[in-house]
C-alpha cells in the first residue's frame, strides 16, 4: 500500500514535470499562433496566445516565394544529410581507433582531441584557414565543414560507449577468426552501437539544421546565395527585412501587404516541422546513448 509520503512525492514530481513541459511547449505554441496573427495587429500589440485578428498573409508570402524558400529548404535537407553522414563516419572511426588500448600514440591523440574542447584558434584564424587554404567560400562545403563536421565531445561520448558497452572478448574472438579491423568495425561494433550512433546523429543533425553562422561567414549574396539554407534566410530576415522585399517576385496584378513581423514566425514554423516529425523516432535511443556513452572510464 502506498504511503502518504510516497503520494506527496509523486504529486510534487508530477507537478514539477508538468510545469517543465509547459515551459518547453508554450514557446512552440506561441510561435505557431504568432505565424497566423495579423501583422499590423502583432506589430501594434505584440504576440499573444489569444490574438484579436488572424491572418494567412505570412503563409501566402511563403507560397508565392516557394521557389526561393523551397530551394533553401532542399539545401537545408541536403546539408543536414551530407554533414551528418560525414560526421558520423569521422566520429565513429576516430572513436573506435582511440578506444583501442593497444593503439600507438593513443594518449597523444586523446590529448589533441580534448585540447580542442578547451582552446581554439579563434574566428579570424579559422576563417582565414578555410577560405585561403581550403577555398570553401561560396561553395556547398562552406555549410558542411567548418565547426560541425567533427566534435570532440561526440568523439569522447562514442569512445566511452565502445569501451564500456562492447565486450572486448567479442572483438578479440572475431580477430582470432581472421576478421580485420574494418570488418570488426563494420560487422560487430556498428550494429551494437545503434543507440549512441542515433544519439550523435540526432545531435549533429540538429546542429546542421539550425546552423546559420557558416552561411553568414562564408556565403556572400552575389556568389553564394544559391547555397542559402532556411536558417540563413531567416537570419537575413532578422537582420534586415529588406531582404524579403528585394527577393519578392509578386505575380503581375497581385497585391498583398508584405508581413514584416509574422513572416519570421511562419518561416521558423516551417523550418522546425521536420525536426518535430523525426525526433520521436530517435527518442528511444537518445537517453540510452547518452547514459551509456557518458559512463566514466
Amino acid at each position: 500500500m502506498k504511503t502518504r509520503e510516497y503520494k506527496i512525492t509523486q504529486f510534487i514530481s508530477h507537478f514539477v514535470l508538468i510545469i517543465a513541459s509547459l515551459v518547453v511547449l508554450l514557446p512552440f505554441l506561441l510561435l505557431i499562433l504568432a505565424s497566423f496573427t495579423d501583422d499590423v495587429w502583432a506589430t501594434a500589440n505584440g504576440f499573444s496566445f489569444f490574438p484579436a485578428k488572424w491572418s494567412l498573409d505570412a503563409y501566402s508570402y511563403i507560397w508565392m516565394q516557394r521557389s526561393m524558400i523551397g530551394r533553401a529548404y532542399l539545401m537545408t535537407i541536403l546539408v543536414t544529410f551530407v554533414g551528418t553522414a560525414l560526421s558520423l563516419i569521422i566520429t565513429t572511426l576516430l572513436a573506435y581507433a582511440t578506444s583501442r588500448d593497444d593503439m600507438p600514440i593513443m594518449r597523444v591523440i586523446n590529448f589533441m582531441i580534448i585540447f580542442t574542447m578547451l582552446f581554439n584558434g579563434g574566428l579570424v584564424a579559422t576563417y582565414y584557414s578555410y577560405v585561403n587554404f581550403l577555398h570553401i567560400r561560396n561553395t556547398f562545403w562552406a555549410l558542411v565543414m567548418p565547426g560541425l563536421m567533427m566534435n570532440a565531445f561526440n568523439i569522447i561520448l562514442v569512445r566511452n560507449y565502445f569501451k564500456n558497452s562492447i565486450p572486448a572478448s567479442l572483438l578479440e574472438a572475431a580477430r582470432l577468426d581472421g576478421a580485420g579491423e574494418f570488418l570488426v568495425f563494420g560487422r560487430i561494433v556498428m550494429p551494437l552501437s545503434k543507440p549512441i550512433v542515433a544519439t550523435i546523429g540526432l545531435m549533429t543533425g540538429l546542429a546542421y539544421w539550425n546552423d546559420w553562422q557558416n552561411g553568414l561567414y562564408y556565403l556572400t549574396p552575389r556568389g553564394g546565395s544559391r547555397y542559402y539554407t532556411i536558417q540563413v534566410i531567416l537570419n537575413n530576415i532578422n537582420e534586415n527585412i529588406q531582404t524579403l522585399l528585394q527577393n519578392a517576385n509578386f505575380l503581375p496584378g497581385m497585391t498583398i501587404k508584405l508581413p514584416s513581423t509574422t513572416i519570421r514566425m511562419a518561416i521558423a514554423t516551417v523550418g522546425i516541422l521536420p525536426i518535430l516529425i523525426i525526433y520521436p523516432f530517435f527518442q528511444k535511443y537518445f537517453v540510452k546513448g547518452i547514459t551509456l556513452g557518458g559512463v566514466k572510464e
